[in-house]
């Protein structure tokens, strides 16, 4: 069973920085799909990024394209999340996932990690 883990997360100020790791382990499907998720207080989980391992291409939410960047290295079965001009707006719990490809459903989710944007 694949288990996820992130870390990370912590308190930044306003147009700060901060770099999200996931690590996978356990038996995972090859060519499979590593995101990242967030969920702020009172507010559904929306998508933030997702990388596919078939061919690398990715997918930002139009809220932090252009300020997050997504990678991964996954001969480690890692991904990244680089976040720069961090806003209050995204403070939230971001999880990452994996998934069979980008926008599919998600099979498995980390615990999440706090990230706190202060203003």
């Amino acid at each position: 069973q694949v288990q996820l883990v992130e870390s990370g997360g912590g308190l930044v100020q306003a147009g700060g920085s901060l770099r999200l790791s996931c690590a996978a382990s356990g038996r995972t499907a090859s060519g499979y799909a590593l995101g990242w998720f967030r969920q702020a207080p009172g507010k559904e989980r929306e998508g933030v990024s997702c990388i596919n391992g078939v061919d690398g291409s990715t997918h930002y939410s139009h809220s932090v394209n252009g300020r997050f960047t997504i990678s991964s290295d996954y001969a480690k079965k890692t991904v990244y999340l680089q976040m720069n001009s961090l806003k209050p707006e995204d403070t939230a719990v971001y999880y990452c996932a994996s998934e069979r490809e980008c926008l599919a459903p998600v099979d498995m989710w980390g615990q999440g990690t706090q990230v706190t944007v202060s203003s």
